[in-house]
């Protein structure tokens, strides 16, 4: 046996003469090749913030909203800030440029002051904005005009809400370029102490913003500690041992779900919804067997509901747990979803998609 040759030195193999090719000259012209970093660094602008009002815009008009893209094409950085203190005096400074009734900046510095109660002692207050007043995510807002302009003097891409910013850059790198930055504009210039523990650099998808969370594509999602904090507040709800009725702790669920829906009716979340539903159906059925409490009871409710006598003593006789036995093809059969609405629990799914319509101008 002879071995091929493959060296470049080697004679080529002999194959039979035949019409030569003739190349075709290269052109001179070629097509231009796209500059793909020209795009990359465009990025694209999501519309998602814009739905919930939280939109900037710059010296000339364009509109500033919250995007996420990177050199590499995955997902951009979030820088977010939180602010626990604010010094009163250079609070106090901002609105007497705007406002001069002293009568109104007194009654201003009075509610800055105001005592605290903290474990039954009223403790004084030398800094920072009682939290959950109207008047507080205001003083935030012309507190941190100064960041504002800041951010839109240097091209920043952010969204704020009172004293929660989130700043949108492009690399991780940037992003710690950005928090020293700023940091230092707001303790040196505003006196703002930066909880360093809520402030980080992090990717778009990990970080939250007024429940909110930033996808890939732009659009909004909901952010997976508002679903744990949702869970929680179910928990407590279907709690088995709450001695309540089903109808009224189907009452006290749906005025949570309607308004908890109604918040998140911008965001992107059918298969987190659905999920939701089955989850809460069940819990539901597990109070409901719970509350027949013996064998008998049991039986006799899952036959009231269509059950076969047999398939329902199964059931009762049992001696699973009550949560497993809300899973069970009895507890589906006889607690279905024509029969949750008849008990008038509402469904998330169809609830967003509701609002979805409601909020469309043609009605589809």
């Amino acid at each position: 046996m002879t071995a091929e040759c493959t060296s470049r030195h080697a004679s080529p193999r002999w194959r039979p003469p035949g019409p030569s090719k003739t190349r075709e000259p290269k052109s001179a012209c070629r097509p231009a090749k796209p500059n793909l970093d020209a795009t990359r660094r465009r990025g694209e602008t999501g519309p998602a913030l814009a739905a919930l009002g939280l939109q900037r815009r710059d010296v000339n008009g364009r509109s500033l909203r919250a995007q996420a893209c990177s050199h590499n094409g995955g997902g951009g950085q979030s820088v977010g800030w939180s602010f626990d203190r604010v010094n009163h005096d250079i609070l106090m400074a901002r609105l007497a440029r705007r406002i001069g009734d002293k009568r109104l900046l007194g009654i201003v510095r009075r509610f800055l002051e105001a005592g605290m109660m903290c474990e039954g002692v009223c403790i004084r207050r030398f800094e920072g904005t009682p939290q959950g007043g109207p008047l507080s995510p205001l003083l935030a807002n012309l507190l941190l005009d100064d960041l504002d302009k800041m951010l839109e003097a240097r091209g920043h891409r952010f969204c704020r809400y009172a004293d929660d910013v989130n700043i949108y850059v492009r690399s991780e790198t940037a992003g710690r370029r950005v928090m020293a930055s700023v940091a230092e504009f707001l303790q040196g210039r505003l006196r703002l102490q930066v909880n360093r523990d809520k402030s980080a650099v992090a990717p778009v998808g990990e970080r939250k913003f007024l429940g909110h969370r930033l996808l890939s594509d732009g659009s909004l999602g909901i952010a997976p500690t508002s679903l744990a904090r949702a869970k929680a507040r179910i928990r407590q709800i279907t709690k088995r041992n709450r001695g309540v009725s089903l109808t009224r702790m189907i009452s006290e669920l749906n005025s949570f779900l309607a308004g908890w829906m109604t918040y998140f009716r911008h965001a992107r979340c059918k298969s987190h919804l659905q999920r939701l539903d089955e989850w809460i159906r069940r819990k539901l059925r597990c109070v409901r067997l719970k509350q027949c409490k013996r064998a008998k009871a049991q039986a006799d409710f899952l036959q009231s509901r269509g059950v076969p006598e047999w398939r329902a003593w199964i059931l009762a006789l049992s001696g699973k747990g009550w949560w497993r036995k809300a899973l069970s093809y009895q507890a589906t059969e006889a607690m279905t979803l024509a029969w949750f609405e008849k008990q008038g629990l509402i469904s998330l799914t169809h609830r967003h998609l509701a609002l979805q319509t409601d909020g469309n101008r043609r009605g589809t």
